[in-house]
């Protein structure tokens, strides 16, 4: 057996006699009660817990990586890695990392010679080499000489920005807001220690924020300190592209794969072939390119979590905001904070008060999993056919929790709620008057004999003030015994010496009989129910006799209606 199926019913079990105290004094308010505390916990989540917010977050990972349509990395950027095995390479001559900084000094040189767009840095010069100074000179004085080097600074805590020297102002690149800028501010970030660097003005911040979990799915575009804004690496080179940047501190990445998708080139074999005088690699093979200079080699800790894997190299988090940005696809996420609750709301209230009008009904299943299935499948649309993520997944979970509970509660309660007339009867004493109503679907005219009980059913809970009972008798029936296919039977009992109950009743079949018959002179406009109906009275012996009497009663009401109907036949012949 199923564990869930086994696990549900022990549930059931649990918790039913609390569910049917709860019955016998809310009966089906209980839906609405819970609809509200739904409502209550919805808007606490949304503005002190988080929790939707946080649960988005694992579905947005999902949904990125079981997408079908994936946008391809921009051929023009290319990642030269300083890898495990560049390390190990050049380990024997320049020993292990970091490498003199002439190295990368002449290796920025020979780039430059094939005339790339840009050449980005995702490493942090923020120390001279004190045991090769000639090294350091040699790699300002290369840099000092290109218009198209990009380098990284970072952004410390701000909780250490009074112990800084460092003002917005003295950062090329930073930007006053106007009114706004506080001239006295410091902040605490680490600048490259290269005067051609710092000259050189082609600066921004490198800086990955991961969300609460640890994972990084966004990239800062800039940050507002003290009335500064002071750009990311990635904005700042897109910006110079001529691209113009969002103006919106960070953007959700719209991922082109797992790692390794941009085009990756391994660093020693490339800067050897570069010196050689006999060249394998094409000359302009960086020519036009956004060239990223950077590691995956995991000795160096430059790895991060991402939706897309669980060590994903900083250099390629990079390329993909530089790719994001200049090609403005990034993934714009409506926050929805009063939207998505108010949406969550909506729709448990809207099943909420269908499960009141018609707590039997069939199509409440249907119904709930249409909401569920629409908002799946518009999620995964979005992130799939556009560039704007719609997350309703908090929707999707909410609603699901309510309708579990409603569900529960139904099943829990199912024999307290149901009005059960042969229940009832077996549980009294003395003679019981009864009245007994058969509505049967005539699917004559070729109507649907299902959908005409359902459209009865939805209709009887509407109509009259009495307590009653409605069974549906339903089947394959042959020969005579057809007469019980698709016909619901409606039931009374009353105390026989109440004459004002069986009054009650009479009025109840009265109101009944009256709008089963009215609806089925409509005919042509298709609103018609296709119906007819009996009733007959009896009387019942509470108690034990109680079931037997019941079977007689079906049995003379059905003998009865079928005698009638004939006797219409014969003389409307």
């Amino acid at each position: 057996m199923n564990p869930l199926v086994v696990f549900y019913n022990f549930l059931v079990r649990l918790i039913s006699p609390l569910l049917v105290f709860v019955a016998r004094r809310w009966r089906n308010r209980f839906y609405l009660y819970l609809a509200a505390a739904f409502s209550l916990l919805i808007a606490l989540d949304a503005m002190y817990l988080h929790t939707m917010e946080r649960m988005q977050h694992g579905a947005f990972d999902i949904m990125m990586r079981s997408r079908l349509i994936v946008p391809s990395p921009d051929p023009d950027i290319v990642i030269v890695d300083i890898d495990e095995a560049s390390l190990a390479a050049m380990a024997g001559e320049y020993g292990r990392w970091p490498w003199p900084r002439q190295v990368l000094g002449e290796f920025v040189e020979l780039l430059e010679a094939q005339g790339p767009q840009a050449i980005v840095f995702d490493i942090l010069f923020s120390d001279p080499d004190v045991f090769n100074p000639d090294s350091d000179a040699y790699f300002d004085a290369a840099i000092a000489v290109t218009r198209n080097t990009y380098f990284p600074m970072l952004r410390l805590d701000p909780s250490s920005d009074a112990l800084s020297a460092v003002r917005p102002a003295m950062i090329p690149g930073v930007e006053p807001i106007p009114d706004a800028a506080r001239a006295e501010a410091t902040i605490a970030v680490v600048l490259p220690h290269f005067p051609s660097i710092l000259s050189g003005g082609r600066l921004g911040l490198h800086n990955i924020y991961p969300d609460g979990d640890g994972v990084a799915r966004a990239y800062p575009v800039y940050r507002h300190d003290y009335g500064w804004r002071v750009p990311s690496l990635p904005a700042r080179v897109v910006a110079d592209l001529g691209v113009a940047v969002p103006a919106v501190p960070s953007v959700l990445l719209n991922w082109r794969g797992p790692p390794f998708s941009y085009q990756t080139v391994s660093f020693a074999p490339l800067f050897n072939d570069m010196l050689s005088r006999e060249r394998q690699r094409p000359a302009d093979e960086f020519s036009g390119k956004i060239v990223l200079i950077g590691s995956t080699a995991p000795s160096l800790f430059d790895i991060k979590p991402t939706p897309m894997a669980r060590l994903h190299p900083g250099v390629e988090i990079m390329a993909t905001a530089i790719d994001n940005l200049k090609h403005d696809d990034y993934l714009r996420f409506p926050q929805g904070r009063v939207v998505y609750p108010l949406l969550t709301m909506a729709i448990i209230w809207v099943i909420a008060l269908a499960i009141v009008r018609d707590p039997e009904g069939g199509n409440i299943d249907r119904v709930v999993g249409m909401f569920e299935f629409v908002l799946l499948t518009s999620s995964y649309a979005s992130i799939n056919l556009s560039h704007t993520y719609i997350n309703l997944t908090g929707t999707f979970t909410a609603v699901l929790g309510f309708y579990a509970v409603a569900r529960l509660y139904s099943v829990a309660t199912r024999r307290v709620l149901e009005a059960n007339t042969l229940r009832d009867s077996a549980e009294r004493e003395g003679e019981l008057g009864a009245f007994l109503l058969l509505i049967r679907a005539d699917d004559s005219a070729g109507m649907n004999p299902h959908r005409t009980i359902d459209n009865l059913r939805r209709g009887l809970a509407t109509l009259g003030t009495g307590q009653r009972g409605v069974d549906l008798i339903s089947g394959r029936q042959k020969g005579v015994w057809s007469v019980l296919e698709h016909t619901l039977a409606v039931s009374w009992i009353f105390a026989a010496a109440d004459a004002d109950a069986r009054l009650h009743a009479l009025q109840d079949i009265d109101r009944i009989v009256a709008w089963v018959e009215h609806t089925a002179r409509a005919g042509a406009d298709g609103t018609s129910l296709g119906a007819q109906c009996y009733a007959h009275e009896g009387t019942i012996a509470g108690g034990e006799a109680a079931l037997e009497d019941w079977r007689t009663l079906l049995a003379e009401t059905q003998l009865l209606w079928r005698k009638d109907l004939s006797r219409l036949r014969n003389a409307a012949s």
